[in-house]
């Protein structure tokens, strides 16, 4: 790994040093691999309290949360949320500097966390302070929904946060999250829905026997390989307009003993079907099930549900979100479902409207994670220019 260079924020245009970027590197110095939370949200808990947010740290299991609201009005409440753990670093051989030293090298900040998603995070505290200031009467309510636990089981976290609103009646109207949604230009892409992650445990089972014996034997991998072919060719469906098709992949395939003359006796795998709304749960049940009793497989299945599909529709969040984004870039920003899950998915479900924004995502879950420094501050107006164009 390089020597760490003095981490050197780079100046506002009236001279001062970036709040944001200083809140970054702070962020990222703490090693908050999934579900750690090593002091994040305490740092943003008194930043918040300072400006007049009613706080409620929040732990489940040993996960932390945190739920701050502010304002005297009822409705609209906008929430920005996010997630302060991170995956872990992977070979540390591989880094150019240590993952958990904040490093600046030709414009870019390097470290775990740069761009998933700490640079957010800070430009969604300093957004909001900038905010406040200029607006301390504003309209409506603005709440912070952060957790420790969406790089990891997603259990914990979010969603029993989501759950207590639910039962103090506590509703979302509109909500950003801070995910690194940009491709190559930071707000050139904001996500206005997911599609669901649906997976499935895999078990074939067989009869172990001698590879010279086989008729003594029935060899699950060569039951399964026909139904593997055809669920791995199949079309599930052409999407919608807003949404890429159905996908379905293996993620994990094993089986055999290690020794060159064994016939194995049970599979395992791990499969995942990325699914557009044109599904339902228990047609793509019915799909695959259908599939291996149709090839003579005999199979165990465990089914989980990461998350269903979400979709915002045009509307005043995603028209302020896209103006936010073209007052600093100068262009409309690209609407998108591509992707991942995310915490939006819990979100949703309570009826809000959500989208999100965030630096570039190239180098996410990498060695040598890192965001332009340049794309901090445009983030951070751009979370400022969001909050004036909804609640001013």
């Amino acid at each position: 790994m390089d020597n760490a260079q003095p981490l050197l924020p780079p100046a506002h245009p009236d001279g001062d040093m970036s709040a944001t970027l200083e809140l970054t590197r702070d962020l990222m110095t703490r090693r908050s691999v999934t579900p750690a939370d090593e002091g994040c949200q305490e740092v943003m808990r008194r930043r918040l309290q300072a400006l007049g947010f009613e706080v409620e740290p929040l732990r489940f299991g040993g996960v932390e949360n945190l739920w701050a609201r502010r304002g005297s009005a009822q409705e609209p409440l906008f929430c920005f949320a996010g997630h302060t753990d991170v995956v872990p670093t992977g070979p540390l051989e591989e880094w150019r500097s240590d993952p958990f030293v904040p490093t600046i090298r030709d414009g870019l900040l390097y470290g775990r966390g740069a761009a998933d998603m700490k640079s957010a995070l800070a430009a969604m505290i300093t957004a909001t302070e900038e905010f406040v200031a200029a607006h301390p009467a504003h309209q409506g309510r603005i709440a912070f929904l952060i957790t420790s636990d969406e790089e990891g089981p997603s259990v914990d976290g979010t969603k029993r946060v989501v759950e207590m609103l639910a039962a103090r009646r506590e509703l979302i109207d509109w909500c950003l999250v801070g995910e690194p949604s940009s491709e190559v230009s930071v707000g050139d892409t904001i996500k206005i829905g997911r599609r669901g992650s649906f997976s499935g445990r895999l078990t074939v089972h067989g009869v172990q026997g001698h590879i010279a014996y086989p008729h003594l034997a029935d060899n699950p991998v060569h039951k399964l390989a026909p139904a593997l072919a055809e669920l791995t060719s199949r079309v599930w469906d052409q999407g919608t307009e807003h949404f890429e098709p159905t996908s379905f992949q293996i993620s994990n395939l094993n089986a055999g003993t290690g020794a060159p003359n064994v016939i194995p006796g049970e599979l395992k795998a791990r499969f995942n079907l990325r699914y557009s709304p044109v599904q339902t749960l228990e047609g793509l049940k019915d799909t695959v099930e259908g599939i291996l009793r149709k090839h003579g497989v005999r199979y165990t299945l465990e089914w989980y549900l990461s998350g269903e599909p979400f979709y915002t529709p045009p509307g005043r969040l995603s028209e302020a979100v896209g103006a936010a984004v073209e007052g600093v870039t100068g262009r409309k920003p690209k609407i998108s479902t591509g992707g991942g899950t995310s915490d939006g998915r819990f979100i949703a479900p309570l009826g809000a409207q959500v989208v999100e924004l965030g630096v570039v995502n190239a180098s996410i879950h990498k060695v040598n994670e890192c965001v332009r420094l340049t794309d901090i501050e445009a983030l951070h107006r751009m979370y400022f220019n969001v909050l004036r164009n909804l609640l001013a």
